[in-house]
C-alpha cells in the first residue's frame, strides 16, 4: 500500500495548528507541525518526503508565510504550498507558482479539497 503524502503545517498559534492538524490527519494524510518558517525549513531539510506545506502568512521569526512559500519553491521545487491568513488578502499571484491562498477562517472541506487537489 502507498503511504499518504505528507503534510508539513507552519502555523504559530497551537491550538490552530493542532487543531489544523488534526483535520488533515483524519483526511489520511501524514502531518508534521512546526511553529514558525526555522523549524519548517530545518524538517524540510530531514525529511524529502514532505508533498506539501499548509503555511500561516504572519508569523514571528526570520521569515513569514509568503517568504518562507518562495523559499520552499526555490529550494524544494516539487513541494506543493498553500498559504492562509485571517488578516492578508493576497491573491494566487503573490505566492509562487502552482501555491493558494485560502483566508481563514477556512471550512475543513476547502483545506481538504485544495491539498488533495494538488498532491492527488
Amino acid at each position: 500500500m502507498d503511504k499518504p503524502p505528507v503534510i508539513l503545517i507552519v502555523e504559530d498559534e497551537p491550538l490552530v495548528r493542532m487543531s489544523t492538524a488534526d483535520t488533515i490527519s483524519e483526511a489520511g494524510f501524514d502531518v508534521i507541525q512546526a511553529r514558525n518558517a526555522d523549524e519548517a525549513i530545518a524538517v524540510l531539510e530531514l525529511r524529502p518526503d514532505i508533498h506539501l506545506v499548509f503555511t500561516d502568512i504572519h508569523m514571528p521569526g526570520s521569515m513569514d508565510g509568503l517568504r518562507l512559500a518562495h523559499f520552499v519553491r526555490h529550494r524544494w521545487p516539487p513541494v506543493k504550498i498553500i498559504a492562509t491568513s485571517g488578516r492578508a488578502r493576497i491573491s494566487n499571484d503573490d505566492l509562487p507558482e502552482g501555491g493558494r491562498f485560502l483566508p481563514k477562517p477556512y471550512a475543513t472541506h476547502e483545506v481538504i479539497g485544495a491539498i488533495r487537489e494538488l498532491v492527488g
